[in-house]
């Protein structure tokens, strides 16, 4: 397959990753969680989140996502998201099925949630025929590549903490989003009053393995009872932990994300000189949305493989990885620019 811009769920795993499950790879060691890797990669969690914070190990990002709102949510309860939430759109209503709890979503026009746009969710507490709100879910970055600031953070967890509800952030790319932001994993959830993160490293590097990160000790409760019924207990957990230990013990996270994010500035430089091409919103992680005529994107998928994100207006995404090269995003301009001619 080419390397394309589809997502940077296609490229593939850093080298530091696979030395790091080889290294694991000796010997016995006691299933589920009950290693040296996990107590090792648990207590760094605890640097990078706070001492507060209790990791859970899980296969995948809907495991993450699905394992956070059950412990958020009884099936009578909701959760608010933006329309665009990958809880909504991307999970095939795993939340839903699962759980039982409704997903009250919000239009938004940059993929970010308000308090103004939540307060228009937050109503019929009481009353026996509507579901009761209890969380807010929001994306960092956002599904459309735009970041929520430190204050926009605090501000939608000081509101759901005054209607007694909890704020989740689904972190599939937070390293993306920290490197933008030039702060800390901490100071993005634990500091502005996240209660629970969904925190990935698949899309930057990592071969599987996500986490749930539970920072408002009020939801640790009977959470490894919920996780086993999840089926997202791991018997050979050390091959997680161990890939999580080499990405956050050594900064990977931080490199990875820096060359990503810089390979979506360049791609953005690029396109954006390309006359007809319209990029549609700020480029500030590693996604660059970008409105063309139908008959280009078609033909240019027929060379790089990317996803239409919203056909009915010709806006396609393209997505940089950890291992994208400028050669990569300089022929893709000259494909792009030679069929706009």
């Amino acid at each position: 397959m080419k390397r394309g811009f589809g997502s940077d769920n296609h490229s593939g795993i850093s080298p530091e990753i696979m030395q790091a499950i080889a290294d694991a790879n000796v010997d016995h060691a006691l299933a589920y969680g009950d290693d040296e890797w996990c107590q090792r990669t648990e207590e760094l969690f605890r640097d990078y989140f706070g001492p507060q914070a209790k990791v859970y190990f899980v296969f995948n990002g809907t495991g993450a996502n699905v394992l956070n709102i059950d412990l958020m949510c009884h099936s009578h309860e909701a959760v608010v998201c933006a329309e665009t939430a990958h809880i909504n759109v991307d999970e095939c209503g795993a939340p839903q099925r699962v759980v039982g709890c409704r997903l009250l979503t919000v239009d938004t026009p940059d993929g970010k949630l308000t308090p103004e746009l939540v307060k228009t969710r937050l109503h019929g507490f009481g009353f026996e025929h509507h579901s009761q709100p209890r969380a807010i879910s929001i994306t960092q970055s956002t599904e459309l590549g735009t970041l929520y600031t430190l204050d926009e953070i605090r501000a939608l967890a000081g509101l759901a903490h005054s209607y007694n509800m909890f704020l989740h952030m689904d972190g599939a790319r937070l390293a993306n989003a920290a490197v933008a932001l030039g702060c800390s994993f901490k100071e993005m959830t634990t500091d502005c009053g996240v209660d629970c993160l969904s925190f990935g490293g698949t899309k930057n590097g990592m071969l599987m393995g996500e986490s749930v990160v539970l920072l408002n000790p009020a939801l640790d409760v009977d959470v490894k009872y919920r996780r086993k019924q999840m089926t997202q207990l791991s018997s050979k957990m050390r091959f997680v932990a161990a890939q999580f230990e080499a990405y956050l013990a050594t900064s990977l996270w931080k490199r990875n994300a820096e060359h990503s994010n810089n390979m979506a500035q360049l791609l953005y430089q690029e396109v954006s000189r390309i006359e007809g091409v319209r990029v549609m919103y700020p480029v500030h992680v590693n996604s660059v949305f970008a409105q063309l005529p139908t008959e280009v994107w078609h033909s240019l998928q027929q060379e790089y493989f990317f996803y239409d994100w919203d056909e009915a207006n010709d806006v396609v995404r393209w997505m940089c990885s950890f291992d994208t090269t400028e050669q990569d995003i300089r022929d893709f301009a000259n494909v792009l620019r030679r069929l706009m001619k």
